[in-house]
């Protein structure tokens, strides 16, 4: 479908129905809402439309219905699996101007907000109150509520407070027939059947648009300690995990990356490393509480045994924010300075052992001198794995030959009980590859689902399921 293919009696309607400024067909604004950070695919989106309420979101979802029009409800498009890519001239549904932030409830610790509004916004709008919304991760200043719940975002917090879908208690959805639902409200116990909400989470907006969310909060961390730690490899990581979980502390992050991510920070953000001498992998560790003594032999007793060969611990907050900037700066900078293919996937952290001690197999047969940047969360279970294209092949033959390389990871994936994909969804990306993760009879039950609630097929098709 091309942008001209939008009907002329569709484009009347809008325009007798809706505010001057509710859509545009501006090149550089289809260009720019089209896609997200996968860059991958090109965007051809026919139009984009920015509604302010619910009612404009369910009356413009019910006209497209009628019209038989394809619709990709867009956040802030920072995801990374194709999911908010509209590509063959679709109206991308942009909630970036539905932002508002209801009054912070103090007694029930929620906060009613719409789809729109950044993560980091609601993060500074709950703070002065000792609150937070435990959702975090380096894209919290772009990425919007709206695109976490209906992607199920994760984080670097996982660990300590779960994922996107601990901490929503209600949302409002617009069915693919314009029909807006209340679901669960502001409610902690709600025991009258299925939970309809939780089929809304993670589903990637192809069976409803969110466009407002009631957030369950919690307290603002007390004084938090972090540490960057060297040790020689991935195994080396695993065993300073295992050690951790028995540390006197409360783990609340705990993350790793290899020298070959480093080197592409600091390449890109000029970032300085604390170590004198260059080390294998590193572990960012941040922890809550603990006693102080008890902590401090825990962390000698770290290089006496041999589970590290350097460490530091930032002292003050700045200090900690120069130690995580070398975390959560890798996405961009591996972006910044190279082609590259990516995966998220996850194993049961039990398993995460066996699967590294074999990835290094799959790697050497399939990527045979090619550069690897591997980072993730460790603590959750979840690795990021990032080929990077060598200079001297060809972008298209790089790509196809890491495409059709995945092949041999998902089924080591699949040998270790594992997921194709961890967090950041499957949209166009995974698709093809998500019968590794989920059974035949599964998969037909989603397709049941998105027949059942979009039978016209018109909520962001192509992503997750062909029809």
């Amino acid at each position: 479908m091309s942008t001209a293919a939008l009907p002329a009696d569709f484009l009347r309607a809008i325009a007798e129905s809706f505010p001057a400024d509710f859509l545009t067909r501006e090149p550089a604004e289809l260009q720019e809402y089209g896609r997200d950070w996968t860059r991958v695919y090109a965007p051809a989106p026919g139009a984009v439309v920015f509604p302010r309420t619910t009612e404009e979101v369910a009356r413009f979802v019910a006209l497209c219905h009628q019209h038989r029009v394809a619709v990709v409800p867009s956040g802030g498009r920072t995801g990374l699996a194709g999911g908010a890519v509209a590509m063959r001239g679709e109206v991308v549904l942009s909630l970036k101007r539905m932002t508002r932030m209801e009054p912070v409830d103090l007694l029930g610790n929620t906060v009613r907000v719409q789809a729109g509004a950044v993560t980091e916004g609601v993060h500074q709008h709950c703070a002065p109150h000792g609150l937070t919304w435990p959702v975090d991760f380096a894209s919290k200043g772009s990425s919007t509520v709206g695109g976490n719940i209906a992607t199920n975002a994760g984080g670097v917090k996982v660990i300590r407070y779960g994922l996107t879908r601990q901490w929503v208690l209600g949302l409002q959805v617009v069915t693919a027939q314009g029909q807006v639902l209340e679901l669960n409200g502001a409610l902690e116990k709600n025991n009258t059947g299925a939970d309809l909400r939780q089929l809304f989470i993670g589903s990637e907006g192809t069976l409803g648009v969110i466009t407002e969310a009631t957030l369950k909060l919690t307290r603002l961390p007390g004084k938090q300690d972090v540490f960057l730690f060297a040790v020689p490899d991935v195994a080396a990581v695993l065993r300073l995990f295992r050690d951790a979980r028995q540390a006197p502390l409360v783990l609340s992050a705990y993350e790793f990356f290899t020298d070959k991510c480093l080197a592409r920070v600091q390449r890109h953000r000029k970032l300085r490393s604390p170590f004198e001498a260059p080390s294998g992998c590193y572990v960012l560790l941040e922890s809550e509480g603990g006693d102080p003594a008890a902590v401090e032999a825990w962390l000698g007793s770290l290089f006496e045994r041999g589970l590290v060969t350097d460490g530091t611990q930032a002292q003050g907050a700045a200090q900690a924010q120069e130690l995580w900037s070398l975390r959560e700066s890798i996405s961009e900078s591996l972006s910044a300075t190279g082609v590259l293919h990516k995966n998220d996937i996850s194993l049961p952290v039990a398993n995460l052992e066996a699967f590294c001690a074999e990835l290094d197999a799959v790697f050497a047969s399939r990527y045979p001198g090619w550069e690897i940047c591997l980072f993730g969360h460790i603590g959750d279970g979840n690795l990021h794995v990032n080929v990077m294209k060598p200079d001297a092949v060809e972008k298209a033959d790089f790509f196809a030959h890491a495409k059709q390389s995945d092949h041999a990871m998902f089924d080591l994936v699949r040998k270790h009980g594992g997921s194709i994909s961890a967090e950041h969804g499957i949209g166009l990306l995974k698709k093809d590859y998500l019968d590794y993760t989920r059974a035949p009879g599964e998969l037909e039950l989603l397709r049941t689902l998105k027949r059942a609630l979009d039978p016209a097929g018109i909520l962001n098709p192509g992503k997750i399921l062909d029809a």
